[in-house]
């Protein structure tokens, strides 16, 4: 009940203080200027950050247990809070910014807050306070568009006050409830479009006190030792994501990482014709899941985190590599870089060596998970000793069936039936092969014969699965290509292989400008189908209906069996006629 009063009051007086500095900021001239460089596009309020710490810190007041720990954890947030506001005013230098922050993580160490990463004191001191700082510049980094710092860091409040209760520290799940209140009362002024934005205050003193209060969780309470080192990294995985994304990609340019652009996740998202709204609530919904699967790591066993960790983590890659190809500078306004990083990036596009590498983890995974399946999650000593041994001799056999087979002589981006069938022929014979060997090396004597078939099941869908995994994130992130508002609308005559591949070429080639509204075909039985998710109308009969209830002005030809009686019809009716050709010269 303490809890709840706790948050609701911290809620209702963040609200209330944000709108207080909305109205303040432009009166004292702490407002964000519209730079090249940033999201909005009119001058905003500044202080939106001051309001959630002075809501943080009346709610500490009242409802927050007493400890140096928490005392600790505050001292160094208003440390940063300072620091961000004048930072805002003047502008201080990156480097002078790092020193306060180093000063407020060397706050919490002193007091006895550390993460217990190795069994060495000192190493858990230094690893402690690159943590400390490495979230609190995360989430001063993600705080590039409307709501998204606010609403990540509410939602991460709310898996880490979940921690704490599951922990049995319910007095210490009120300084994340608390947080998360404030948070989520200024989020209703600066979710987008925002009114007010947070600032460089506001973003460091909330990833200071994420960072810091996840290491006032009760550790001796979890089941395992990977449970204390993943929670507090999922929880805050996309404020991890989303520095991972930039450090790597402006180190690869040779742009600075200090240096604002657009070159963030949610900017990378918005390229690809999300809207800034579904880009932030995509961001929401991967910490939501980021969060449960921290949940579910605290109740599963050693054996069964090493395996499913793993696998988010190699999602996670995936996203980002995906994300990383996204174009997000203007022709002319990429830099250069320097050398030896460009030479590392080209290394890097080496796309043979990472399938190899990739299918060498898919190998991996798969196996281990046949072991897992087949023993429901709790991997017998004997069992997983055969796994060790066994591992390195089923990757060289199936990396070499891989090889021979075919597999890596296709392109990602055009992968088809055929691309499939040559991996399940590699997978299964591979898979058959390997462990044969497996049986005769233990006399048919240990190895399950169930793991076997898993593996082959496993592999085959992981290996599919990665090929597709680009065209698979395109249609869960972006759907539908968007189409140009001022493209023609034209429909398109024939829903064969032809209308297919047409309808492809257009959606996939923005310059043809045009706009499909669907097909016609004389075929009836076609009639209501889709076709890449564009229906099948039915008999040209129906063109003078579909003309003015669609603004048709052109019909593009796709097939050659179209008599010319009827293309004479669609002339008179004052319609533009094209016909698709593949020519070769």
């Amino acid at each position: 009940m303490r809890i709840i009063v706790a948050s609701l009051s911290t809620f209702v007086l963040a609200i209330a203080l944000t709108a207080l500095a909305r109205v303040v900021s432009p009166r004292v001239g702490l407002v964000a200027a519209p730079r090249q460089d940033r999201w909005h596009s009119k001058p905003t309020p500044l202080l939106g950050g001051l309001a959630i710490y002075l809501a943080f810190v009346a709610g500490f007041c009242f409802f927050a247990p007493r400890g140096s720990g928490a005392y600790a954890i505050l001292t160094g947030g208003t440390l940063l809070v300072v620091t961000g506001l004048v930072d805002d005013i003047v502008h201080i230098k990156p480097y002078t910014k790092l020193v306060f922050q180093l000063i407020a993580a060397s706050i919490l160490v002193y007091f006895g807050l550390r993460l217990p990463f190795v069994e060495y004191q000192l190493a858990n001191d230094v690893l402690t306070i690159f943590w400390l700082v490495g979230i609190t510049n995360a989430l001063n980094l993600l705080d590039n568009m409307d709501g998204l710092a606010g609403g990540i860091s509410a939602i991460s409040c709310v898996f880490l006050a979940v921690t704490f209760l599951l922990n049995g520290q319910i007095q210490l799940a009120v300084l994340p409830a608390l947080l998360g209140a404030a948070a989520l009362g200024f989020l209703v002024f600066n979710f987008s479009p925002a009114s007010i934005f947070m600032g460089d205050s506001g973003s460091m003193f909330l990833g200071f006190l994420l960072s810091g209060t996840a290491l006032l969780s009760d550790t001796g309470r979890l089941r395992n030792l990977t449970s204390v080192l993943l929670t507090p990294v999922l929880i805050l995985m996309i404020p991890i994501f989303d520095t991972c994304i930039v450090t790597i990609t402006r180190k690869l340019s040779g742009r600075p990482i200090s240096q604002g652009g657009r070159d963030h996740t949610s900017h990378r998202l918005v390229a690809l014709g999300v809207s800034e709204r579904r880009a932030v609530l995509l961001l929401y919904l991967f910490a939501a899941v980021a969060g449960a699967l921290a949940l579910m790591v605290r109740l599963m066993s050693t054996a069964v985190v090493m395996g499913l960790v793993p696998g988010f983590a190699l999602l996670v890659v995936f996203l980002g590599l995906y994300l990383g190809k996204v174009r997000v500078y203007e022709e002319g306004e990429e830099p250069r870089g320097i050398p030896i990083i460009n030479a590392i990036a080209e290394f890097s596009y080496k796309r043979r060596i990472f399938e190899v590498l990739l299918d060498v983890v898919l190998m991996t995974l798969a196996y281990y998970g046949a072991f897992l399946l087949r023993w429901d999650g709790s991997l017998p000593q004997e069992q997983y000793a055969i796994f060790v041994r066994t591992l390195p001799l089923v990757i060289i056999i199936q990396i070499s069936f891989f090889l021979l087979g075919g597999v890596y002589r296709g392109l990602w981006r055009y992968v088809g039936i055929s691309d499939f069938l040559t991996i399940a022929r590699a997978v299964i014979s591979g898979g058959a092969i390997s462990m044969l060997v497996v049986f005769a090396e233990y006399w048919f004597r240990g190895p399950s014969r169930a793991v076997a078939l898993l593996n082959v099941l496993l592999l085959l869908v992981f290996v599919s699965a990665s090929r597709l995994s680009f065209r698979l994130f395109a249609a869960l992130i972006v759907g539908r290509p968007k189409v140009d508002p001022e493209a023609t609308p034209v429909l398109i005559y024939g829903a064969g292989d032809g209308g297919e591949l047409l309808i492809r070429e257009i959606l996939s080639n923005p310059d043809h400008r045009y706009a499909p509204v669907g097909f016609i075909d004389d075929d009836d039985r076609k009639a209501g189908k889709l076709i890449h998710g564009y229906r099948i109308f039915g008999s040209h009969q129906q063109l003078p209906h579909l003309v003015r209830a669609y603004g048709v002005s052109e019909v593009l030809i796709s097939t050659f069996k179209v008599p010319d009686a009827k293309l004479d019809y669609l002339r008179r009716l004052g319609i533009g006629l094209k016909k698709m050709s593949i020519r070769i010269e």
